[in-house]
């Protein structure tokens, strides 16, 4: 009690503390968010998700500059929108699974979607009680957090960290699935990959990760200070990501489904798959291979093939191994190889990556790697090694 009374008295008696650092960074992640905000607003490329975004960055940008104000002012009032800001995080995780929706759906916010923030209103109505409270209960609640009590509890805390994780997950379970998605009909998948989202992602688990900690033990290191000073990071970080990202296609639509029954014909009774794959092979095998497009799609490849894309589809998981995607760059690994292995190919690894249809380096490293057992670069010294000798 007297710890309590005197954090009150010096509330009393001061109307301002002076700024510290992480002060400074709140305030910094306070403007970087706000300019980011009216950016990705303005923004026309993934112009819905990147609609919620803004909002999920203003969000943060006024979290931090609430938290900032009232550390250096330490009033009761500003203790009110402290505690109102300190419910935001309930609409972090929903609003990152919105925007990964909006993003691979291209679909913007409706009014059903205001499930996603109950949340956030369910405590908004438990910690009611903060905002009609009187100025002495009030001052005294500001005290016990000044003093070091900065959990409102558990029944708080433990909810928060599992609805806010679950939604995460939720959002990383979609990208999952429309990586996989593209990898069945797109052959440049690698462009679309939303590889930033990981990087999100992670961003957030880090600092859900401190957040756990600090509730549950006192370390010294992982402090609250540090804990929103990651928060002003991760604001930075998303500006990066966020403003660097490509414009994204809405997942393609679906193809015409087999007819009634046929597609539970087992394989060596449909005579169609043998002709099929033939024509894949002809299609792939010509003067001028269709593996050698870097978009192309799988509709594509039936458009030219005669057949149906189902039936394709079902040709290439089934008799060829993998995705369409894994098929394509089988065909264009053993492209690379052969030009490799020529003495007289003159021109670098990735421009005969490339002029092959490869739209990544990374993932044609990757691809050739997994495929041939060694580098492109150790693949083309060994050939090259083995030329002069001959010689």
């Amino acid at each position: 009690m007297v710890r309590l009374r005197l954090a009150a008295i010096r509330i009393s008696i001061r109307s301002a503390m002076p700024l510290t650092p992480w002060t400074f960074v709140y305030f910094a992640g306070a403007v970087q968010a706000a300019l980011l905000a009216l950016a990705l607003w303005r923004r026309p490329a993934n112009r819905q998700a990147n609609r919620l975004l803004s909002v999920w960055v203003a969000l943060t940008g006024i979290d931090l500059a609430v938290k900032a104000l009232y550390w250096h002012l330490l009033t009761p009032e500003w203790f009110r929108a402290y505690r109102f800001v300190a419910l935001f995080p309930f609409l972090y995780g929903s609003l990152f699974y919105l925007y990964v929706r909006a993003l691979t759906r291209g679909r913007r916010f409706r009014p059903g979607d205001v499930m996603h923030l109950a949340g956030f209103g369910v405590m908004l109505v438990l910690n009611g009680y903060v905002f009609v409270m009187d100025r002495a209960h009030l001052q005294a609640l500001s005290a016990r957090w000044i003093a070091g009590e900065r959990s409102v509890g558990a029944w708080f805390d433990v909810p928060l960290f599992l609805y806010s994780l679950s939604y995460v997950l939720a959002a990383l379970a979609r990208v999952r699935g429309y990586r996989q998605r593209l990898r069945e009909r797109r052959s440049d998948a690698d462009r679309t990959s939303l590889r930033w989202i990981d990087v999100m992602a992670g961003f957030q688990v880090v600092i859900w990760c401190v957040a756990i900690v600090q509730a549950l033990v006192y370390l010294p290191v992982l402090n609250y200070g540090l804990l929103f000073g990651l928060v002003a990071a991760w604001v930075c970080a998303m500006g990066w990501f966020s403003l660097a990202q490509p414009p994204v296609s809405a997942e393609l639509p679906l193809p015409t489904p087999a007819p009634p029954g046929e597609a539970d014909v087992p394989l060596t009774d449909d005579a169609r798959y043998a002709a099929v794959e033939a024509r894949l092979a002809q299609l792939m095998d010509g003067e001028a291979p269709l593996y050698l497009e870097p978009a192309l799609t799988i509709g594509q490849v039936a458009r030219r093939s005669g057949y149906p894309e189902y039936l394709v589809s079902a040709v290439i998981n089934r008799r060829l191994g993998g995705s369409f995607w894994d098929y394509v760059n089988r065909l264009r690994v053993e492209a690379v190889r052969a030009r490799l292995a020529d003495p007289a190919e003159a021109r670098t690894i990735l421009d005969i990556a490339y002029a092959c249809g490869f739209t990544s380096k990374s993932t044609f490293n990757a691809a050739f790697k997994r495929q041939v057992g060694e580098t492109p670069s150790g693949y083309r010294r060994r050939f090259a090694a083995g030329a002069r000798s001959a010689a």
